[in-house]
């Protein structure tokens, strides 16, 4: 299932299940938190970055990715990278395994819109494969199952196609200047987890 809102001009799709990967981690390294404090009193939490480890990577993996609609670019928020790809950039969008945006200088895949399985295939309807914009229809008006508006590529697609569609009818974009994406590391989160890791590693060796 998906999820879109409205932030500052731009829409923010994240998938629903997010969340609830994310609560489940939390509720984990809460539990598993309250438990050592119960049976090893507050000294016990010096043993529980591990745990922390968990809540982290939960939000880390399953709550920060997105893909973010604005009016200049589309910016995939990944674990490990984000990646801004203005409009002029944009050549083709694809959901073959999750979405994908290709540009002269790359394709660049979205953590956060995944293709559907056999389920998400199945629960698709009638309304999931209309009035899509143009670029998401094949020969005789095929599309692929990642294409359903119901599942989390497809949304995303649906976001970013029409978007784009909009700026090339309108003929706000440049195509004779085309600009490139570009892709940013994101150190502050992969410290942070190779320090929890650290941590957690150095936690249990005093256990030991």
């Amino acid at each position: 299932m998906e999820s879109s809102r409205e932030v500052a001009g731009a829409t923010v799709f994240k998938p629903r299940t997010g969340v609830w990967f994310t609560g489940v981690a939390v509720l984990v390294a809460a539990g598993g938190l309250a438990s050592v404090v119960a049976t090893e009193g507050a000294g016990g939490l010096l043993a529980g970055w591990p745990l922390v480890g968990v809540a982290y990577l939960g939000w880390w993996l399953f709550w920060y990715p997105a893909v973010v609609v604005a009016e200049d670019a589309v910016t995939l928020r990944n674990p490990l990278a984000t990646v801004r790809v203005p409009w002029a950039a944009l050549i083709d969008v694809d959901t073959k395994y999750a979405l994908k945006l290709v540009t002269p200088t790359g394709a660049f895949t979205a953590w956060a819109a995944p293709a559907p399985g056999v389920w998400g295939t199945h629960a698709g309807k009638p309304e999931h494969v209309t009035n899509l914009p143009s670029t998401s229809y094949g020969p005789g008006g095929s599309i692929r199952p990642g294409d359903l508006k119901n599942t989390d590529s497809g949304y995303a697609a649906y976001l970013v196609r029409s978007r784009w569609q909009d700026l090339v009818e309108s003929g706000a974009l440049d195509v004779d200047h085309p600009e490139r994406a570009r892709r940013s590391w994101n150190l502050p989160h992969l410290a942070v987890a190779v320090v929890l890791f650290a941590a957690g590693a150095a936690s249990l060796n005093l256990a030991s």
